[in-house]
């Protein structure tokens, strides 16, 4: 956070009140103003203003969090602690203004492993290719392929891994311009909230939903192995456990469990690891669960999501991020 002081009556600040520009993830932002000539120091140029960008660790405690915006070259991460306007002005709060501009920052990913294979999506964090998925997308892959929005595939690495919180860290291979999605503030998404959701169901990339949030502060539990074979044959969508009762399969005995979001807008298998979107274009949430009733019942008629579907609050994200590109393998 960058604060200017200044003496009464010293400067007066021509853009106090007007919002402030989006987050460009590549230059540091503006100075906040661009203040008069001294008094009395005529004729003398311009006064130079040298523009100090802190870099402040996110924290989460009591539900709070703070945004921070790194700048580190080629590994920028836009991240806002209030709302930045993605979508153009013609086309605020759309669906389609939000589908346009966040698209080409959510990616189709596939993993195969000994136990099979898993499709899944990802969100592109850095223009050289970072990617935050879930972790049971990519875990005990062999081999990871990662299609953009506009056809290009890449291979992928593993960077990090934190299974407690179900998030994963990979890095396109030889990879460079690519449009990072802006990671907003999830302590400001209120239940009512109209939200948008981009990712891979059954493959299908690029599929865009809609719908609000449902609660807040969900706990959400999940397995922690891999369960790769038995997502990819049951086709059922990841299992987890909510109120005390298992949904999609057996979750196993090594479980963990995290606060979620709860929405209604449609997630499906292979949704997991994108995003969910808020109507200004920032990143609220990483999709990681959703009810299917097909697992309990005989007829195909009845699967599919019910619009019962569980984010990872970003805010989660932004606090483990460090973690993940340490190299975590929690």
């Amino acid at each position: 956070m960058t604060e200017s002081y200044h003496r009464s009556g010293e400067y007066e600040n021509p853009y106090e009140g007007q919002q402030q520009a989006p987050v460009n993830p590549e230059w540091p932002p503006p100075p906040a103003y661009s203040p008069a000539p001294a008094p009395k120091k005529r004729n003398r140029g311009t006064v130079a203003l040298l523009a100090a960008v802190a870099i402040v660790a996110a924290a989460i405690g009591g539900g709070t969090a703070y945004g921070i915006q790194e700048l580190t070259g080629n590994d920028t991460v836009a991240s806002s602690s209030t709302s930045t306007n993605v979508v153009p002005s013609s086309q605020k709060g759309t669906v389609a203004g939000v589908a346009k501009a966040v698209s080409p920052s959510i990616v189709e990913i596939s993993a195969n492993s000994n136990a099979g294979s898993s499709t899944g999506s990802g969100v592109i964090i850095t223009s050289a290719g970072e990617i935050i998925t879930n972790n049971h997308v990519v875990s005990g892959a062999s081999q990871i392929k990662v299609t953009t929005s506009d056809g290009r595939s890449y291979s992928a690495k593993v960077v990090g891994t934190d299974s407690k919180k179900d998030l994963a860290l990979i890095k396109l291979e030889n990879a460079s311009g690519l449009k990072a999605a802006t990671l907003g503030d999830s302590s400001g998404v209120q239940v009512g909230d109209q939200v948008v959701a981009i990712g891979s169901p059954e493959g299908l990339s690029g599929t865009v939903t809609s719908g609000i949030i449902s609660a807040l502060d969900r706990d959400v539990t999940v397995p922690t192995e891999d369960q790769g074979q038995q997502q990819n044959q049951q086709g059922d969508g990841w299992p987890f456990e909510f109120g005390g009762r298992q949904f999609n399969g057996d979750t196993g005995s090594d479980t963990t469990t995290y606060k979620a979001l709860q929405t209604d807008a449609s997630l499906n298998p292979g949704n997991s690891g994108g995003a969910l979107i808020d109507m200004n274009g920032n990143i609220i949430g990483i999709n990681s669960a959703m009810y299917s009733p097909a697992g309990a019942a005989s007829s195909s008629s009845d699967a599919g999501s019910v619009g019962l579907g569980f984010a990872i609050p970003i805010n989660t994200v932004k606090a483990d991020l460090a973690k993940l590109r340490a190299g975590s393998t929690d």
